[in-house]
């Protein structure tokens, strides 16, 4: 539903399914690879191969492997700003983007076991750094013009909207690395929920305010 007039939105048609599918398959090569034989080993080529695509088809979707191999990033952060959007105006900016997660949490592979190696191989891998940035950067941008238009406050000349977003962002950054080392050997009813409660457990401090006394001096 839009989150402005309440109307459905169009599901994707043929062609765009077939986009999505091609995408998803080398995004997935290219993480399976990395895993198997480690970022610096992997080429386009290999990729491309792996996924059953033509080459020249590769760079209708990527420009490199280390953008390939970051997509899951970019994929889960479209879906969290895409939900986010959808919620109900009348939500604060925190329970909606609580409520986001939560629906990405349930409805993607988000605790899968191959999605969380994809999130370590990304953290741990040096070379795959500046792509995540980038990614990053690109998210809280929009996460910021989403704020923007939830609160009515201009996301070009207001703090507001680029402050939330980078706090609630970095504050999900936290929980995910927290959760991907605590989560290793959970099944997956105990890692979504523990997933669950960490989001929880970050967004209650962010309402709660971060401007807190220090120690009381004798």
């Amino acid at each position: 539903m839009s989150a402005r007039t309440g109307a459905a939105t169009p599901a994707p048609g043929r062609r765009e399914r077939k986009k999505q599918a091609t995408r998803a398959a080398l995004r997935d090569a290219a993480v399976r690879l990395a895993l198997r034989h480690g970022v610096e080993n992997v080429t386009v080529e290999q990729i491309a191969d792996e996924a059953d695509i033509a080459l020249r088809t590769f760079f209708n979707y990527f420009s490199s492997k280390e953008e390939a191999m970051v997509a899951p990033v970019s994929s889960a952060a479209e879906q969290l700003i895409t939900q986010f959007r959808a919620r109900p105006r009348t939500e604060s900016v925190l329970r909606a983007f609580r409520e986001a997660v939560l629906i990405v949490l349930n409805e993607s592979d988000a605790v899968s076991h191959d999605h969380m190696e994809a999130l370590r191989l990304i953290r741990r891998e040096p070379s795959l750094m500046p792509q995540q940035l980038a990614v990053l950067a690109a998210q809280e941008k929009t996460f910021a013009e989403a704020i923007a238009e939830r609160v009515d406050s201009p996301s070009r000349d207001g703090f507001y909207p680029a402050v939330c977003a980078a706090a609630v962002l970095a504050a999900l950054h936290v929980v995910l690395d927290r959760w991907l080392d605590q989560a290793a050997n959970q099944d997956h009813a105990s890692a979504t929920a523990l997933l669950g409660q960490q989001c929880d457990a970050a967004i209650a401090e962010l309402a709660a305010g971060l401007d807190r006394p220090g120690p009381a001096t004798a």
